[in-house]
């Protein structure tokens, strides 16, 4: 591990009126944020500075989200959300999305999936978004991940079930790209 703290701003996605994906009751806005925390709690048992965007159910737009970023002076930016499609148990999957899969960025959003993949989640791949605010706006590799649909019954029983092997599996994906810095 090397003696620089990496610092890492994790985004917890949606919050306060803004719910982000429903499916039956569940809200994204609170699996996101309970997921982020956990892996904050990870990261942060592994030497890393961790600052949080939210850490109560409070709205902030993408734009303030990605400024926080820049002035925190983290290292990398990742912001945990649930994925939906049109249709209830049409897809299921995690996806990470970056600006440029070829930049840094794309790096951890492989080695997040990876581990995910290893706990039973499929791999949906590395996808650019450039037009997503907080990729764009960060100046600092920045990952959006996509854990699972939200309206799929398997992936979400997957992540109550591995609810902390899902964290740590994110935890992970980010610890190690850094220690290869």
């Amino acid at each position: 591990m090397a003696d620089y703290v990496y610092t890492v701003f994790l985004d917890a996605g949606h919050g306060g009126s803004d719910p982000g994906a429903v499916y039956n009751g569940r809200q994204e806005k609170d699996d996101t944020l309970a997921l982020t925390l956990a892996v904050g709690r990870i990261l942060e048992s592994y030497g890393f500075r961790v600052i949080y965007s939210r850490t109560e159910d409070i709205y902030e737009s993408p734009y303030q989200k990605a400024a926080e970023g820049n002035a925190s002076g983290a290292d990398i930016f990742i912001s945990i959300h649930r994925n939906s499609s049109p249709y209830s148990n049409q897809y299921s999957g995690v996806e990470s999305l970056v600006y440029n899969e070829w930049l840094p960025a794309g790096t951890i959003a492989t080695n997040i999936n990876r581990e995910l993949e290893r706990i039973g989640y499929k791999n949906l791949g590395v996808n650019a978004r450039p037009n997503l605010v907080v990729l764009r706006q960060s100046r600092m590799p920045a990952v959006l991940v996509e854990v699972g649909f939200i309206n799929n019954d398997r992936d979400n029983a997957l992540l109550d079930a591995q609810f902390d092997a899902t964290a740590r599996a994110i935890a992970d994906g980010i610890a190690g790209t850094l220690w290869s810095w």
